[in-house]
């Protein structure tokens, strides 16, 4: 039986093609000792011995000849199958295990989708899957793990995938399990912008208020050599704060509102763990980063398309 629960620290697990580019690339971090939440993956062979073990495996393989209405019913069917019925118990007892094992802190949980064709240059379906936060029950758990494998199958991600000659019948959703990070401030980061620097915005709690729109970011910018250059504090009236599975707004002090996330020094550190990335994954990369009590934590690393600027006349 092939292994379904790999650690972060597992050397398997920086195999894009078994536990998708999202987790791999975080092993990849871990493994060179830069500090991540940890965690382990639910590896893409789970996801097809539960395709095969529903009885789908042939709607899967009859989605990408079928015409547009019928790949519409068949995906919805897949979907369906996938999201409303338990996963096998030779996937769920190892999995249940490993989950409880990494909340033995009582700590809560994210379960985060790493498809085997995200964070890839060209196409890195930020925002067309699913993640969720603040996890502490088993059924919920569950139901979280089986949403993610059932995201590869939605209108959007597979609209996604056909503006890039991609199709959800050939390719796999790994699952990403680690404990959720109590951030005191969060952001992400690019470790070459069409100028020469980095950049880093940041935000209060946690980076789901930047993802949604919901506050003005900081935006910091330091030199490729990490020296920093400029500190625009953003408008950031609330923070995001996870409770039992949903992320929720608290107003933030008037006086943090336009107050930085980061001093200059945490600034520094910041662009040290974006080149020590960039280095890692032999070109620019885009980060998501969480700091907690204890420090930095990388959230994910990606691979990051660099266009020249446009300067018109």
């Amino acid at each position: 039986m092939p292994a379904f629960i790999l650690p972060l620290s597992d050397p398997r697990a920086v195999d894009p093609e078994q536990v998708g580019p999202k987790a791999a690339n975080l092993a990849s971090l871990t493994q060179a000792g830069l500090p991540t939440p940890g965690g382990f993956a639910l590896a893409a062979d789970a996801y097809w011995h539960q395709v095969r073990l529903l009885g789908i495996e042939q709607m899967v393989k009859d989605y990408a000849p079928a015409d547009i209405p019928t790949s519409r019913r068949l995906s919805i069917a897949i979907r369906l199958a996938i999201y409303e019925k338990p996963i096998a118990p030779e996937i769920a007892e190892p999995l249940l295990a490993a989950w409880h094992a990494q909340r033995a802190d009582g700590s809560s949980g994210a379960v985060r989708s790493s498809a085997l064709i995200e964070d890839r240059r060209g196409a890195n379906f930020a925002g067309q899957f699913e993640s969720f936060l603040g996890l502490t029950d088993e059924t919920e758990f569950l139901t979280a793990v089986r949403a993610c494998w059932a995201a590869l199958w939605t209108s959007h991600a597979r609209r996604y995938m056909d503006n890039n000659g991609l199709s959800p019948a050939e390719t796999a959703m790994g699952v990403l399990i680690q404990p959720v990070v109590a951030a005191r401030a969060s952001g992400g980061g690019l470790s070459e912008t069409a100028e020469g620097n980095m950049l880093i915005s940041a935000t209060w709690g946690l980076g789901s208020a930047i993802a949604q729109g919901e506050v003005v970011p900081d935006r910091i910018v330091l030199s490729k050599t990490g020296f920093l250059r400029t500190v625009d504090a953003g408008r950031k009236n609330h923070r995001d704060t996870c409770a039992h599975g949903v992320s929720a707004p608290e107003r933030v002090p008037k006086e943090m509102v336009s107050e930085p996330c980061l001093t200059p020094g945490e600034a520094v550190t910041l662009g040290r763990l974006l080149r020590k990335c960039e280095q890692l994954a032999g070109g620019p990369v885009e980060i998501e980063w969480a700091m907690d009590e204890n420090g930095f934590k990388l959230l994910q690393s990606r691979p990051l398309h660099v266009e020249a600027p446009i300067v018109p006349d």
